[in-house]
């Protein structure tokens, strides 16, 4: 069975939580609070192989100060960078979080098995708010060379399946080229998970 571990990342309330519920459970879950950071844990089935999946949702993120993802870049097989069309702040916000992660790509955190990386609008039904452009989030990925979708998470629950589901097709296609940097069920990589995400964990 394959492991696949995607982090879902971004500025607080940009619907980080909404996008990974609705895709685990196909239910939207509206406004959601949680000071504590959590890892999903699903199986499933992709293209007929059998997938061990977990989700990293942080509980929320700071708009200020110096940004360290090195515990993600070290876990995260896959990310999906989270901002609110209506926020214009969560859009500088993940922008800077790209650049980080290229920036880990050339520098000495330099993955062995390359990311997929998803940018994804949300909120898009509110689109009569919008403070960012679809043309925006698409020149963003494609100057960081990463997907780009825009879509609601309270209103288009198959356009996020499609998108998670475009996310582990790219990250199990990787892995059939390269071979996975992680040993399966090392004791010592699970201790620094847990040390990095703390041990609150939902099966869904």
């Amino acid at each position: 069975m394959a492991e696949v571990k995607v982090a879902v990342l971004g500025g607080s309330g940009a619907g980080k939580s909404a996008l990974t519920v609705r895709f685990l459970t196909r239910r939207f879950i509206g406004e959601y609070a949680s000071n504590a950071e959590c890892i999903y844990t699903k199986h499933l089935c992709l293209d007929g192989r059998q997938i061990h999946l977990e989700i990293y949702d942080p509980c929320s993120q700071p708009q200020q100060g110096k940004l360290s993802l090195t515990d993600e870049l070290h876990w995260a097989d896959g990310f999906i960078i989270v901002y609110d069309i209506s926020d214009r702040a969560s859009f500088a916000f993940a922008k800077a979080l790209l650049y980080r992660i290229r920036e880990s790509h050339t520098g000495v955190c330099k993955k062995m098995v390359e990311s997929s990386i998803f940018l994804v609008g949300n909120k898009q039904d509110l689109c009569h708010m919008r403070e960012v452009g679809w043309d925006e989030g698409q020149k963003l990925a494609m100057d960081n060379k990463c997907q780009f979708c825009e879509l609601s998470a309270a209103e288009h629950c198959q356009e996020v399946v499609a998108m998670f589901t475009k996310v582990l097709r790219n990250i199990t296609s990787n892995f059939k080229v390269k071979e996975k940097r992680r040993p399966s069920g090392s004791k010592s990589m699970a201790k620094l998970i847990n040390n990095m995400f703390g041990k609150r964990r939902k099966s869904v």
